[in-house]
């Protein structure tokens, strides 16, 4: 392929996912409390991390990579989670629990389809959701303004500029296909915060304080913890993440007409646990493959990966520019908000889509999706119901998620699985 066409798709690829990619830990920044600097920095090792991992996916190696036309991503699963760790438990634990689950992902790697039996749709369709749920408080918190209890907050020029921001993604999204239609919510956010600096309310001052190269380091926000509350709540994450790259692998293999065996999935899976590994050393995320970017594969017909390695490596480089990382931190908070309830909205469209089919299957399936959401989204918004258990148990349970995925992997079994026995 001629360079200058590689290198146009592969920066088409990244907007592609720009917008999950600083959405992220903006979002978890902002949520556990951190400073504009401290965001900064986790907004730059956020792109270097996307990088990294969307290379070791795409090289074909002996141990780890599927080989296939793949970009990863930080998964928004995993942000109401990482926010209730980090505001728990510390930064420590959230870092800590990142890395103990890429390493038990590497682990379970080789023998995870003896396991996935336990995550059909019907659970991983409802904890996506439970997830799309939780997270709806915060993006309508920023609408706002950010902060509840501030002076100001919802004020007729915060929604003025959410409810424009919403606009423009909405007309975007109606009126354009392909690839503008990929990058609608980056549009909105563009076009919001262009409607605020005219109106004065861009804060430049993060921009002016970045430097404009700066050295990646390990442990940058400190030492890891580990937790076990917060190593399962990330694992079962982590787990919901494989199921839904499992997808994305068959699609692309399909797309790109090279079939994959267990053997492959198996070193995509390392792929992804090795990324979480090193991303938690480096203070980013858990990384997953983004389906904005199988889009733009089949609808661009383009499934070389030199156009992927071309995305990672932009990825890396702006990794090691602080300011164009700072650049972010401009997105006034009610534009913010306003494309994260897109964002979320389609986390939420994205677990009913994989609930309806199997809803349909049976009445049993409609209880445990009901039982699911309903005990999910209850403890995220009571998290004190399980005040009285064992102080493990109530940790544990007190986080939606955990709650919500438990459910749905007990029911599943006792409707799905022990009765098929027995039939037997």
């Amino acid at each position: 392929m001629d360079k200058v066409k590689a290198l146009a798709f592969g920066f088409q690829h990244l907007l592609a996912m720009y917008t999950g990619a600083i959405l992220v830990p903006l979002i978890i920044g902002y949520g556990i409390g951190m400073t504009p600097e401290q965001i900064t920095y986790l907004v730059a090792i956020d792109l270097f991390m996307c990088g990294v991992a969307t290379i070791f996916q795409v090289w074909r190696g002996k141990v780890i990579g599927i080989g296939l036309p793949v970009v990863l991503g930080c998964t928004f699963t995993a942000v109401p989670a990482i926010i209730s760790i980090g505001n728990g438990a510390g930064i420590g634990a959230i870092y800590g629990a990142i890395i103990a689950s890429g390493a038990i992902v590497i682990v379970i790697a080789g023998f995870f389809g003896k396991i996935v039996k336990f995550f059909p749709p019907v659970v991983t369709g409802s904890v996506v959701t439970i997830i799309g749920i939780s997270l709806l408080s915060t993006a309508v918190t920023n609408i706002g303004g950010g902060d509840a209890a501030a002076e100001g907050f919802a004020s007729g020029m915060n929604l003025l500029l959410a409810f424009i921001t919403l606009a423009v993604i909405i007309i975007v999204y109606r009126f354009t296909t392909g690839f503008m239609r990929a990058i609608a919510i980056l549009a909105g956010m563009v076009a919001g915060t262009v409607v605020a600096l005219a109106m004065g309310v861009v804060n430049f001052d993060p921009v002016n304080e970045a430097g404009w190269f700066h050295m990646i380091q390990p442990f940058y926000f400190g030492m890891p913890e580990f937790h076990l509350e917060a190593i399962v709540t990330m694992t079962l994450i982590a787990i919901v993440s494989l199921v839904e790259s499992t997808g994305v692998y068959y699609a692309l293999s399909d797309i790109t007409k090279k079939p994959i065996g267990e053997k492959d999935l198996a070193r995509g899976y390392r792929a992804e646990g090795l990324a979480s590994v090193i991303g938690g050393i480096f203070n980013a995320f858990p990384y997953t493959t983004y389906s904005q970017n199988v889009g733009l594969v089949k609808m661009t017909g383009v499934t070389d990966r030199v156009v992927i390695y071309i995305t990672g490596g932009l990825l890396i480089v702006l990794g090691f520019l602080p300011k164009f990382a700072a650049l972010t931190q401009i997105i006034p908070t009610p534009v913010l908000g306003a494309a994260m309830v897109a964002m979320f909205g389609l986390v939420i469209t994205q677990g009913m889509q994989m609930l309806a089919p199997e809803i349909n299957k049976s009445m049993e399936n409609g209880l445990i999706v009901a039982c699911a959401v309903g005990l999910g989204v209850g403890v995220s918004v009571v998290p004190g119901l399980f005040v009285s258990l064992p102080d493990m148990l109530e940790t544990l349970f007190s986080n939606g998620i955990v709650t919500g995925s438990v459910t749905a992997i007990v029911l599943n079994i006792v409707f799905n699985m022990i009765g098929k026995k027995k039939e037997a």
